[in-house]
């Protein structure tokens, strides 16, 4: 069909942190290099590390788990030369991962001021995966109450990324609860032309981000 996969083939996260559910661990940077190894060997077009846990849905603004620290992640972010994807979340660690230099940063919730305008200024793409909350609205899996203040503080990031020129792309989390394959993505979109109230100009936006996720991801280390 002319699909060209880009892929993580895994991704790669610190035992004892988040992660174990996509991915394979590492304990020392030893590991982690003989698990780029193993990616690497296996197809993978770029690294994906975890860096952060998930949204704690008990505690609004709270995330699960201990994050990596600061100067792991920027050991780890580029080591083997590779383009990486970083899931994270929380101002920690989203100012670890962009100060590490991350092509990517997925989901990236809770952000504050300060983590806004260092994305601003970085070369880092934020992918805020917004349907994986949104699509929850109403299925009493969690209480909608619950729900709002995380749908609404990240509206309000959206709007901020946008006045900011934050390079931002969409993304779905597709395969995520409620989330489909294909139709998240369409999902997702919307949500950005609902959000900023302009389709043009957030179809726009998104295209540039996207021009640049292309252009990070595309291109394979050989070894």
């Amino acid at each position: 069909y002319g699909i060209d996969y880009r892929t993580p083939i895994f991704a790669i996260h610190k035992e004892g942190h988040y992660g174990s559910i996509v991915g394979k661990g590492f304990a020392t940077m030893v590991e982690f290099h003989k698990r780029v190894l193993e990616a690497k060997q296996a197809g993978a077009d770029f690294i994906k590390i975890m860096t952060t846990g998930i949204l704690d849905f008990n505690e609004h603004g709270a995330i699960t788990g201990t994050p990596l620290d600061g100067s792991e992640v920027k050991e780890i972010a580029h080591e083997e030369g590779m383009a990486v994807m970083s899931h994270t979340n929380g101002d920690y660690g989203v100012q670890a991962a962009v100060a590490a230099g991350v092509d990517s940063l997925e989901h990236g919730n809770y952000m504050n001021e300060e983590s806004l305008a260092m994305l601003a200024e970085s070369d880092t793409v934020w992918v805020p995966t917004l349907v994986t909350v949104r699509n929850l609205l109403g299925d009493g899996r969690y209480d909608d109450e619950t729900l709002k203040p995380i749908i609404e503080s990240a509206e309000e990031n959206i709007r901020k990324a946008f006045r900011l020129g934050i390079k931002t792309a969409p993304g779905s989390d597709a395969g995520a609860y409620r989330v489909l394959h294909g139709k998240g993505i369409r999902d997702e979109v919307q949500s950005f032309a609902e959000i900023l109230g302009d389709q043009d100009a957030a179809y726009r936006w998104l295209a540039e981000g996207e021009a640049e996720i292309k252009k990070k991801f595309t291109v394979t280390v050989h070894w």
